[in-house]
């Protein structure tokens, strides 16, 4: 059984197609880099995934269950998890209290501070801030944090759900030439043994050559290439409209 089915999506603003016909299956613990210029489609696609956009025909499916046209929070239950191209974080709270507080969301339980604060949830926090290097800033406040570390942070929370599938919005974006590297290692190193479907959106081709094992290219509204990174990388339509590499 695939972890995510989507079966011939369509989704038009006014007239402007933002996805067309677009079919994709992911399997468990694929890592598949979804590329395209802006406007591609790549983040209706996403946004589909996610409840934030209801298709206009299709149909997506989760673990063979059907999530089409469910809200955020409802496909979030069912095992959907999303960082963003801005991290989604509690600038005032710890780095510690930020973890707490996405699964104490998680679990529904976000009105209850102190349940939040069990042995129990804290040591669960730690083993997360530990897989992702991240203990040695767990009482920092978010707000004096550099930007890959925030990405790191932003990251960890959405794998507090335990998710099925795990959607990046552009895990670099923001962060420094210096830091790019480092931080897709330590993501890739905390996923490791994790059987959640991973797709990220990546304008960086290092980073989509690199830690990718399948590519998704978008190009105006439909899929123009799927397979391995090298030969979608190389594909003459790909470095025309998606890479701008002469062909």
């Amino acid at each position: 059984m695939k972890t995510l089915s989507a079966q011939r999506l369509h989704k038009h603003f006014d007239g402007v197609v933002a996805a067309e016909d677009v079919s994709l299956e992911v399997a468990a613990g694929e890592r598949v880099g979804l590329i395209g210029s802006n406007g591609a489609g790549k983040t209706t696609f996403v946004n589909m995934v996610t409840g934030y956009l209801r298709p206009d025909s299709g149909r997506i499916e989760l673990e063979g269950a059907d999530i089409t046209g469910l809200g955020p929070r409802q496909i979030m239950r069912r095992g959907v998890a999303r960082s963003f191209q801005v991290p989604q974080l509690y600038p005032e709270l710890s780095v510690l209290d930020n973890v707490l507080a996405a699964a104490a969301c998680t679990a529904g339980e976000l009105s209850f501070w102190r349940p939040a604060h069990s042995a129990h949830s804290v040591a669960q926090a730690r083993a997360i801030l530990e897989r992702f290097s991240l203990a040695v800033h767990e009482q920092r406040r978010v707000a004096e944090l550099p930007g890959g570390v925030r990405k790191l942070l932003d990251i960890a929370m959405a794998l507090t759900r335990h998710p099925s599938l795990l959607l990046l919005d552009e895990p670099t974006s923001g962060v420094s030439a210096e830091e790019k590297f480092p931080v897709m290692d330590t993501v890739m190193a905390a996923l490791e043994g994790e059987q959640a479907a991973v797709l990220f959106v990546e304008h960086d081709m290092e980073i989509v050559q690199r830690y990718a094992s399948r590519v998704v290219a978008f190009y105006s509204g439909r899929v123009l290439a799927d397979g391995p990174p090298g030969p979608v990388l190389a594909d003459a339509e790909v470095r025309r409209h998606v890479t701008g590499a002469e062909a």
